[in-house]
């Protein structure tokens, strides 16, 4: 019986995430195509070294009619994320007493901090990315610097830090198969504020048809297990709901890409991400569980090192999926390899959290 109402709870919310990102996807593309919500400059965040001129190896896998896609299709998930709280809100009071089991999933200890984690990252990921498309003086036109970006990370960080060191009492790190904790005090703000930039790093992962949504969709989708096996409910719901939303993008996503996810939903989908894995206390497994995010951020940052302190470049094009893209892998090639190693460290992650 209870498995069943569990069912009844997670399943719910999370086709209605999907149903809504279908539903909302015809309109908002038709939105997003009208007012040609692509970059307009010849600039590229370059995550090899910064906001630089497109380089001649980006240009030679992406020249300008490829890149006319809008980049604000992030904006059907969080928008699909956010409709599906209300309905179950709605739902929940318009039928209380009816429904065995309420199917809302927004709890203050377990969903509040990742939701507004989401809306805080859509909210500066949207202003980016519109500034990109929009603006018109050189400054504005490459988007909010990023080293401003990099500060409300960091702060957003800090606030999380803090709130789960003197709210929730946390301040150690579990390792897996052993009854070690690594307990760093007041040092565990830090170590969250690291984990969130890392994270928000990870968003060059968007660039390749169905990448960023296949990939992300699995990890959220190994955290609704993850919060099924930990009985964090409403954390497995919200995840499964991202997951959901993410599902529905992907649909239009695929090859040939009718939008990117873009800032607005990279950065709310990391950032909302950082605070699920210490709600679930996964820090070590999800090295596993986000190993193509892990690998993604880490080219970008080697590419940085070497060009910076040896004036060489360890790929052809930084990050990873790009560099395959220069030695002539398709893009559905890599999108598809991405989401099979995905699977595969999703689950192998899963049962680390079980077994360990």
């Amino acid at each position: 019986m209870i498995e069943n109402l569990l069912l009844f709870k997670i399943l719910v919310p999370t086709v209605v995430a999907f149903v809504m990102g279908i539903v909302l996807t015809p309109t908002m593309s038709h939105l997003f195509y009208r007012y040609r919500l692509w970059k307009r400059s010849s600039r590229v965040a370059d995550s090899n070294v910064g906001d630089l001129p497109m380089n001649e190896g980006f240009k030679h896998i992406h020249n300008d009619a490829e890149t006319k896609t809008p980049r604000v299709g992030g904006v059907i998930v969080w928008l699909a994320v956010i409709i599906t709280v209300f309905v179950t809100i709605i739902v929940d009071n318009l039928f209380a007493g009816l429904i065995i089991e309420p199917i809302g999933f927004i709890s203050r200890n377990q969903t509040l901090i990742p939701l507004l984690s989401l809306l805080l990252g859509a909210g500066l990921g949207l202003v980016d990315d519109l500034l990109q498309i929009f603006g018109s003086a050189r400054q504005l036109a490459i988007g909010i610097p990023r080293r401003i970006r990099i500060a409300f990370v960091l702060f957003l960080g800090a606030v999380e830090g803090f709130w789960f060191y003197y709210r929730l009492g946390y301040d150690a790190v579990n390792i897996p198969f052993s009854n070690l904790e690594i307990h760093l005090g007041v040092f565990f703000v830090l170590f969250v504020m690291f984990v969130v930039l890392a994270l928000f790093s990870s968003s060059v992962i968007d660039g390749v048809d169905g990448l960023a949504a296949g990939v992300l969709a699995n990890t959220f989708a190994a955290y609704g297990f993850i919060g099924i096996i930990q009985s964090q409910f409403d954390i497995a719901t919200f995840s499964f709901v991202v997951m959901g939303a993410l599902l529905a993008f992907l649909w239009f996503n695929v090859p040939p890409a009718r939008f990117y996810l873009g800032e607005t939903g990279t950065l709310a989908l990391t950032l909302s991400l950082a605070v699920i894995i210490f709600l679930t206390d996964t820090i070590i497994e999800f090295l596993i569980i986000g190993l193509p995010l892990v690998i993604t951020s880490f080219s970008s940052f080697a590419q940085i090192l070497a060009r910076r302190w040896f004036k060489t470049k360890v790929f052809i094009v930084a990050p990873l999926h790009h560099h395959l893209e220069a030695i002539g892998w398709s893009r559905s090639k890599i999108a598809m390899r991405y989401w099979i190693i995905s699977v595969m460290c999703s689950a192998t992650g899963i049962i680390f959290v079980i077994v360990g």
